[in-house]
């Protein structure tokens, strides 16, 4: 397949530019060049997405079975990329998101569910959950049942530059009592970012469009299973404490909400982990188990270091507060400050 990575230096895209590789795709992507250096039998193109005339220039006239577009921010750089490749690329996969739901989400809602509103040619990306109905928008307005909207929810696995896992692992490899977001049987919902590429791809070559809540099934694994796992993989000599919601809450700690299993001033799970992705599995989509998708994370922090946060990523500075969490974690354990001393 003659394939156009709209992105493919980060996270989903990566994973997109990796798994085509070797299914042995010819690979063309498009970026800005600045990140990393293009993957071996990669055909690069530059530009910034944000610059329309440089993407026209770069993409010329060329032809594509398919792309995939990755793209977080405004949306009309969405609809100005599916509007040039509409009549010079067959399928148009679109990373889109959860978050294109309105909230609150119901519990175990499809793709039914109400949906918030989105302009496909606005050039404001501060709404994340606009900007990507907006995104979705364009893309159905370019290539209407040519294309597919991967909504995902959690989205783990090497390459990832939101900082969740990645904060998590490091945290853990550090060793001590570890303050974490219980209850610890709370279930989780994700997919690797390299299942959600290989599905992406296999959808391509079908041309299977419309819009599917792209997750694995919810309770694959716990807040628990994935954090006792983190300890597992990292071989640290880390203790997990766990909190309660409204423990956490009481402390003025927003651990959890980085996980998705509630937001500031709200302690109930969100909704996130409990989608109804019963379209996506009859259609191909699975999730390797977690405790490859937390090693092979692990391995590529090892040999890559941190990844710099993409721009619109949560500062992992306001999941933490040390002597905050120092406060409850000898709250939970009877201890005092004379003992810490």
């Amino acid at each position: 397949m003659r394939l156009l990575v709209l992105g493919g230096t980060h996270h989903v895209g990566r994973a997109v530019v990796e798994t085509a590789l070797e299914r042995g795709d010819h690979v063309t992507t498009l970026n800005r060049g600045r990140s990393r250096r293009p993957d071996p039998g990669v055909e690069p193109l530059t530009a910034d997405r944000a610059d329309p005339a440089a993407v026209e220039a770069a993409l010329g006239t060329r032809e594509w079975d398919a792309a995939i577009d990755t793209w977080a921010w405004a949306p009309s750089a969405v609809a100005h990329a599916a509007d040039l490749l509409a009549d010079r690329v067959g399928h148009y996969g679109y990373v889109s998101s959860r978050g294109v739901y309105r909230w609150p989400w119901p519990p175990g809602a499809d793709e039914r569910a109400p949906l918030v509103d989105g302009d496909p040619d606005s050039a404001d990306g501060a709404d994340y959950a606009a900007a990507k109905r907006g995104g979705e928008l364009a893309a159905l307005r370019a290539f209407g049942d040519r294309a597919l909207l991967a909504r995902a929810g959690m989205i783990l696995g090497p390459y990832e530059d939101v900082g969740r896992i990645p904060w998590w692992l490091r945290r853990v490899e550090r060793g001590g009592r570890v303050l974490a977001p219980g209850p610890a049987d709370a279930p989780l919902q994700y997919v690797d970012a390299r299942d959600l590429a290989a599905w992406m791809l296999t959808a391509a070559d079908r041309g299977l469009g419309g819009a599917f809540n792209a997750a694995g099934p919810s309770g694959a694994t716990t807040v628990g299973g994935l954090l006792g796992t983190m300890v597992e993989v990292t071989g640290a000599d880390t203790e997990l404490l766990w909190a309660a919601p409204d423990a956490l809450e009481e402390a003025g700690l927003s651990l959890g909400t980085e996980l998705g299993l509630r937001f500031p001033g709200v302690p109930d799970p969100t909704g996130l982990h409990d989608a109804d992705v019963s379209a996506a599995a009859a259609q191909g989509l699975h999730c390797r188990p977690v405790g490859d998708t937390v090693a092979d994370t692990w391995a590529w922090l090892r040999a890559e270091g941190d990844p710099e946060p993409r721009p619109d990523a949560p500062d992992p500075a306001t999941w933490s507060d040390p002597a905050k969490e120092r406060e409850l974690l000898d709250r939970l354990t009877g201890r005092t400050p004379a003992d810490r001393s």
